[in-house]
């Protein structure tokens, strides 16, 4: 994992959102999810691109119940866009570096 993908608890989660003034896209996300780990080198190259304008990080579902549950997280890959700790966008499943590039840009 890149050194610019922040790795969130159930107990970290609300505190990053709140000290970050970026937008915060959290990859909800569990090691067995094969979608999961393809899209991950996508959004490792991407926290490199655009991390003066984003924040990246990942949650692993089967290691933290609590925010997925309290946020809906009901399949995985689901990435959830926060702009000022309120979620402003969603992104379910597996996409190509571009489709989430594109994707990213209209939400920010």
């Amino acid at each position: 994992m890149s050194e610019n993908i922040l790795v969130l608890t159930d107990e970290t989660f609300d505190k990053t959102l709140a000290e970050n003034s970026l937008p915060v896209l959290v990859d909800f996300w569990a090691p067995w999810c094969t979608p999961c780990r393809s899209i991950a080198p996508i959004l490792d190259e991407l926290a490199g691109e655009m991390s003066s304008r984003l924040v990246f990080a990942k949650m692993n579902v089967d290691e933290n119940g609590d925010t997925p549950t309290k946020l809906n997280v009901r399949s995985i890959p689901c990435l959830i866009l926060f702009k000022s700790g309120a979620e402003a966008g969603r992104l379910l499943g597996g996409k190509g570096k571009q489709v989430l590039q594109d994707a990213l840009e209209k939400l920010l």
